[in-house]
């Protein structure tokens, strides 16, 4: 068995309280209850808005800056997880669909090493 990083990649201007309604809390309960049942899955976590984000870069002569925001400048984020642990690639790409379906948002399936 192998452990898979199920990621949701939000638009940075995403905001749940507008986006997320009573239908797509229950569609993403039911996932969490459907993977627990089927015993994929070893954590999940939801992340707070990108404002609450501090990022730290080292610098050449050894020196951590701390910034505000997130690490890279992109359009989207990740806004919250899955890990894992299922037979193949296959089907933690089978929950990854399932995860896409029920969060309305773009997902990205990982293997760990």
């Amino acid at each position: 068995m192998t452990k898979y990083l199920v990621s949701i990649h939000r638009a940075n201007d995403y905001d749940p309280a507008v986006a997320e309604d009573k239908a797509m809390s229950r569609d993403i309960d039911a996932l969490n209850d459907e993977m627990m049942i089927a015993g994929v899955r070893i954590f999940v976590g939801g992340l707070q808005p990108i404002t609450n984000a501090k990022s730290l870069r080292r610098q050449p002569d050894g020196a951590v800056i701390i910034t505000d925001g997130l690490y890279l400048k992109t359009p989207e984020h990740v806004g919250g997880f899955w890990v894992l642990e299922t037979a193949d690639f296959t089907e933690a790409l089978a929950w990854g669909r399932k995860a896409a379906v029920a969060c309305r948002a773009s997902v990205e399936v990982r293997p760990f090493h």
